[in-house]
């Protein structure tokens, strides 16, 4: 199982708005989603966040601006080989402007407004309680289809 991480630049405390990212190619293809990616040999999970927020979108943040918001554990019965574990995070400070990359296309929603019909189907099952400042940990298991959740158990703190 692969390591990722999965980042998700905030406006406000509470949050207000999110950025989101169109993935323009590969994984997740055609979906907004937060950024991030896989962890490299000899990465740190913080280390990761930074890099792949510059790749993907383009602004750099600090280690240390990063809030862990937990850990979730995405499981694909019929396709093991994207079986990812996810370390998440939230981000309010960064530097420069989102601009689209090769990879993705960002784009700003007011938390009332998150596209979770164009998103991944668990989402909408998580996301609102990082919004809310909640810890979460769980696992999704995706049906045959790679695409719906056939089971889902997600605890917040």
């Amino acid at each position: 199982m692969r390591s990722t991480t999965l980042c998700l630049p905030i406006q406000g405390n509470p949050a207000e708005r999110i950025l989101l990212g169109m993935k323009k190619t590969g994984f997740g293809h055609g979906k907004y989603n937060g950024f991030g990616g896989k962890i490299e040999n000899g990465e740190t999970p913080t280390a990761a966040a930074v890099r792949e927020l510059v790749e993907e979108c383009g602004i750099a943040v600090k280690e240390a601006d990063l809030e862990y918001m937990g850990q979730l554990m995405f499981i694909f019965p019929a396709n093991p080989e994207l079986d990812h574990d996810v370390h998440l995070y939230v981000v309010r400070n960064w530097q420069g402007e989102p601009g689209e990359t090769a990879e993705m296309k960002p784009a700003w929603f007011d938390v009332a407004d998150i596209p979770y019909k164009d998103m991944w189907a668990d989402d909408s099952y998580w996301m609102p309680a990082v919004l809310k400042g909640k810890k979460v940990n769980g696992e999704v298991i995706f049906a045959d289809d790679n695409e719906e959740v056939d089971g889902i158990t997600i605890r917040t703190e």
